[in-house]
């Protein structure tokens, strides 16, 4: 068996091309849900990145500049390796702005949708879980994805309506 080992470059090369060309030719646009909680988190996060970890980059990349060489300089490298991912998750976060759509609950329909509170009765107990978009997903916390294979399997039941489900 062969073994493909990417490094960290590798990995975030592959990640801005596959976004270049969803971005760009909008070949697979993904509508992303999100509580009005979970959307503020976002909001602050993509503030963060640009007006606070931008600017700590920035200086670290003068700073590095200052040092001399940039053939061999390491804190060079990683600085410009923590402005390619910081740069990368800004867009990814702008492109999940513009395609979002906020839950406010199940707002009385009578099937599980995204936004819906589930009861779960299983061998472990009974848990109660909150259907939501996969970028707020917290198993841990009680809230699911609806792309997981149990929140998925939970989409369009009725009230009351059993639902077997095989879980990895």
């Amino acid at each position: 068996m062969n073994t493909i080992v990417l490094s960290t470059k590798s990995c975030l090369f592959v990640w801005v091309m596959l976004n270049f060309v969803n971005y760009y030719y909008k070949l697979t646009p993904i509508m992303e849900y999100f509580t009005p909680e979970g959307l503020e988190k976002i909001k602050k996060e993509y503030e963060h990145r640009i007006n606070v970890l931008r600017a700590e980059i920035a200086k670290q990349l003068k700073e590095a500049k200052s040092e001399g060489d940039l053939a061999e300089n390491a804190a060079f490298d990683a600085a410009k390796e923590s402005q390619a991912v910081n740069e990368g998750r800004i867009e990814e976060i702008k492109t999940t702005l513009e395609n979002v759509k906020i839950i406010r609950g199940s707002s009385g329909k009578s099937s599980v949708d995204v936004g819906s509170e589930v009861k779960v009765e299983s061998r472990n107990g009974t848990r109660t879980f909150v259907i939501v978009g996969a970028a707020e997903s917290d198993p841990l916390q009680g809230f699911i994805s609806n792309e997981s294979p149990l929140g998925s399997a939970f989409l369009e039941k009725k009230m009351g309506e059993k639902v077997k489900v095989r879980t990895p």
